[in-house]
């Protein structure tokens, strides 16, 4: 049953082990075993959220704990125990966000060892790890994948990789990295090296096997010894299905690959069409838009034409099939160092029908394909079982060289090469004639489409071609000490407050649907996820955006929980939904979160999708979000939502925000220190406590004004703006803030900051903000006019009194003649006559509190609006009701008209998605 596990070093002498000593590895396997299989045996244990789907046996024929259990880590606890540090508020912690943009590249040995559908590169990951933490901290990754940001944590321990990030390791191990300061660089320390002890998690058993390989410490000469084994055993087995006869008709010759081809019917004739006969142009390499019959001379495409289909019988599965026919149209082989090309002939064509019938001598799985948004297109075409993706000698062959393998990083270097060896490989001709670098494309990630001219390798050279990969790949420097569950992110086995950092690159909405792609490689393994709490929009599982928003707020709460108070929690993003992009917005801030800045992410090489896709993201966005420490939490329950409570979360909030973003010389924007956005994170943070925010929005732009420092557009401590001053000295351009125009509010915030600049008259103003009404604007908003805008939320001046110091300072600076005049004189009146400007902060408060009573009155329109659905709205209206009626508590009202507007809409608006859903939990808890 363990026999699998043997991949960890074999030591001669004693081991020990989370503080226990054993007599070898395999006496500490056999002990751990067999408290994993007790656990096994408790209901309450099998009950946790997402325990995969498996035997027991399954279960710990995959597991080697305490490292690594295909199911949840019942060890975790004493891991952190062991190796961990209780939380103690005296300690003094203070980071501001990694706010550095990071590019790292996906062309290393380590992260191409085995390919998965999404990856960070442990070296993007490493540069979190060592801003945030020290050495011995504990690091979390609840979405761990093939488990990246365990190596990261145990590379920070090696001085030469450390280097290679562009970082200086002093001999005390002190690592410094370069600033700009005083005109110069120069370099500051921020760490020091040490290997970091990493929790990684994820719900798919396919996931954290492929992770418990990358994150052990690997016997390489065992694995190349049985690696070599299995090729030669195989070879002696399965090679006569890879022989072909060279054209000579002499000499014998080893096929490296045969191109398949679908086979269509002619709408006109009824006659077969061989697709790679009549549509691929070989000497251009290019397949053909539209072609003609071989038999009437018709004109074909593959709109027109229908499939061609063969019934035959499984014996797999005892089962007649029917499934799209395809016959082999192109066999590339090699004679000793030569390679050639042929059509298949007679006796390639008897090869490929004896390797047909012949019978299975080993095990392979054979469970259907399960109903999918990825799975359609196999069941579509009568794949309807795992096995139907190989050919029957590709089948053959793997499940020959699986059944051998003993070791688990034989196995991960064999499943490694599911991307080539199933009929989801493309054969690309026009790369194949115009580069010599293979024919064969692996499936696009995150889909699996069967292409209709499909390349079926060798497999005996996909395994020899992994295994070499595999090798380059292996983490030689391994030596922290990892440990790797499967389960839920919803429910992990850690203590409160336990973890020193997290690092999450979650699922996002509808990107990937990782249960439906790993069942392949699962289906190997014997252990299957649990898809009940996969946190994706899945229309087969019945999951909207809303679930998956829910969902993502429930792993989040839990990585909340788990985390020590004060600390860092980064979130990689990768979507280009604004729906998305909120929902985990929202997630975050529901679970207690605050999020400080917003950094890219480059990883260089893209995935194909995002190579070839002009509207993918090319560079993911990296969330940096905080756990408020004790004392904010506790000052706050103490005091309650009074106004004192504002000061004090903005004051806090301040410390976690970066001081200062260089990019190319030159100072950034930093979004998170303007002030609208500012009181955004006190409204979330309001919310969550169930406490109405105590103040307007012009009462606390008054009060930040009064208690803050501002510098251009920014909010700072007074601590802060002495380094941000200093610096702003040094660089000509002040910070440029970008806005643009969707929906009224950010139609305010434009006009109030191109009013501050430049007071302006209806007629100088229209032509400007017309111009900045585009594509972008909210499908479901109301268009309101200029002059509401202006009437609502600016002053006009009438020419009555003396001019407004707003525009008196305009005129003055921009009109050499009307300089040192008098406010009350004429001519300075005349040039101010009708222009529009923001007001003081005291009038501001009088008209936001009448604007507010209009969208108040409006609101009540909607409340009381028959029909289903609203077709166009205000979102001004609905926050500002949203808002009243929370301050009410009365979350009915707010359910109410949030299922009368568009779910698209209500999605795109991270302030009503977070009112509505706050009211959800609060009318469920109340019911």
């Amino acid at each position: 049953m363990n026999d699998m596990f043997k991949s960890r070093p074999e030591k001669s002498g004693p081991v020990e082990c989370l503080g226990r000593k054993f007599p070898s590895e395999q006496a500490r396997r056999e002990h751990f075993l067999k408290l994993l299989a007790e656990k096994l045996k408790d209901p309450a244990f099998r009950k946790q959220d997402g325990f995969p789907k498996g035997t027991d046996e399954a279960i710990l024929a995959m597991s080697d704990p305490p490292y690594y259990t295909a199911c949840p880590n019942p060890f975790f606890t004493d891991f952190i125990k062991r190796y961990g540090k209780p939380y103690d508020p005296s300690v003094p912690y203070s980071k501001e966000p990694f706010a550095a943009d990071v590019s790292e590249g996906k062309n290393d040995p380590i992260y191409n060892a085995h390919s998965y559908h999404t990856k960070v590169p442990h070296k993007a990951i490493m540069r979190y790890i060592l801003h945030y933490t020290q050495p011995g901290d504990v690091v979390l990754d609840s979405f761990c994948g093939t488990g990246m940001t365990g190596v990261a944590a145990q590379l920070c321990g090696d001085r030469a990789v450390v280097e290679d990030l562009g970082y200086r390791v002093e001999a005390d191990g002190t690592v410094l990295h370069q600033e700009e300061g005083d005109g110069k660089t120069v370099w500051r320390s921020f760490s020091r090296i040490g290997v970091r002890h990493a929790v990684l998690n994820d719900l798919s058993p396919a996931a954290t096997f492929i992770a418990s390989n990358y994150n052990a410490q690997v016997d390489e000469h065992a694995f190349e010894g049985e690696a070599n084994r299995i090729l030669a055993e195989t070879a002696i087995e399965c090679g006569w299905m890879y022989e072909t006869v060279h054209s000579d008709g002499k000499a014998k010759g080893r096929i490296n690959y045969t191109v398949w081809s679908d086979v269509f019917t002619c709408h006109q004739c009824a006659g077969e069409v061989v697709f790679w006969n009549a549509a691929v142009d070989k000497a251009a390499g290019q397949v053909r838009d539209e072609f003609s019959c071989p038999h009437c001379s018709a004109q074909l495409s593959k709109r027109n034409m229908e499939r061609a289909w063969v019934t035959r019988f499984d014996a797999a599965t005892q089962l007649t099939v029917r499934q799209a026919k395809q016959v082999p149209v192109l066999i590339n082989y090699s004679v000793g160092k030569r390679r050639f090309e042929k059509a298949p002939d007679w006796f390639d064509l008897d090869v490929i029908a004896k390797s047909e019938s012949s019978e299975a001598l080993h095990p392979f799985p054979i469970d259907p394909i399960p109903d999918g948004e990825k799975t359609v297109e196999p069941l579509r075409i009568g794949l309807s079982r795992v096995h139907h993706l190989y050919t029957r000698r590709s089948l053959a062959t793997f499940a020959a060289m699986y059944d051998r393998a003993r070791l688990p990083i034989t196995r991960l270097a064999l499943l490694g090469g599911y991307t080539v060896g199933l009929k989801t490989a493309r054969f690309l001709p026009l790369r194949w004639i115009q580069k010599d670098t293979g024919p064969m494309k692996p499936h696009t990630a995150g889909t699996l489409y069967l292409p209709s001219v499909s390349g079926e390798q060798n497999w005996l050279n996909i395994f020899e071609s992994r295994v070499a990969a595999t090798r380059r790949g292996i983490v030689r420097s391994a030596s922290g000490c990892n440990l790797i569950g499967t389960a839920s992110a919803t429910e992990m086995c850690i203590g409160d407050a336990q973890v020193d950092y997290i690092f999450l690159d979650p699922p996002f909405g509808s990107n990937l649907m990782y249960s439906e792609l790993n069942y392949f490689w699962e289906a190997w393994l014997k252990v299957f996820t649990n898809s009940r709490d996969e946190a994706i929009e899945n229309r087969v599982q019945k999951k909207s955006l809303g679930d998956y928003r829910r969902l993502m707020a429930a792993c989040f709460r839990e990585a909340f929980r788990v985390l020590k108070p004060g600390r860092w929690m980064t979130v990689e993003f990768s979507n280009t939904q604004a729906t998305v992009w909120n929902a985990i917005q929202t997630a975050l801030q529901e679970a207690g979160f605050v999020v400080a800045n917003v950094s890219a992410l480059d990883k260089k090489q893209g995935s194909f999708n995002a190579v070839t896709n002009a509207t993918s993201v090319k560079q993911d966005l990296v969330i940096s979000a905080y756990k408020p420490n004790g004392g904010l939490e506790e000052r706050f329950v103490s005091a309650g939502g009074v106004e004192d409570s504002v000061w004090d979360f903005v004051r806090t909030h301040l410390k976690y925000l970066p001081t200062l973003k260089m990019k190319s010389g030159q100072i950034e924007f930093i979004n998170e220190r303007d002030p609208r956005i500012i009181f955004d994170r006190v409204v979330a943070w309001f919310v969550r406590h169930n406490f109405p925010v105590p103040l307007s929005t012009q009462e606390f732009q008054a009060g930040l004004a009064q208690r803050f420092a501002e510098r251009d557009g920014m909010v700072f401590l007074l601590e802060q703006v002495t380094e941000y001053d200093k610096r702003r000295l040094q660089i000509a351009r002040a910070p440029q803030m970008e806005l643009f125009i969707a929906d009224e509010r950010s139609a305010i915030d434009w006009l109030s900051d191109f009013l501050k600049k430049k007071p302006s008259t209806y007629q100088e103003l229209h032509p400007e903000f017309i111009s900045q009404l585009g594509a972008g604007w909210k499908k479901h908003e109301a268009k309101p006019e200029l002059a509401a805008l202006l009437e609502n939320n600016f002053l006009k001046y009438e020419g009555v009194g003396d001019v407004p110091s707003q525009i008196h300072s305009y005129i003055s600076t921009n009109h050499k003649d009307l300089r040192g005049l008098e406010k009350s004189d004429a001519r300075l009146i005349a040039k101010a006559q009708s222009r529009w400007y923001v007001p003081d902060p005291n009038k501001a408060i009088d008209l936001e509190k009448k604007r507010e009573k209009a969208l108040l009155k409006e609101f009540d329109d909607y409340v009381g609006a028959t029909g289903r659905k609203l077709k166009e709205f205000r979102l001004e209206v609905l926050r500002a009701g949203f808002k009243a009626a929370w301050g009410r508590k009365d979350y009915t009202t707010i359910i109410k008209v949030a299922q009368k507007i568009p779910e698209e809409a209500l999605q795109e608006d991270e302030k009503l998605l977070l009112w509505y859903d706050q009211a959800l939990t609060r009318a469920e808890a109340g019911a």
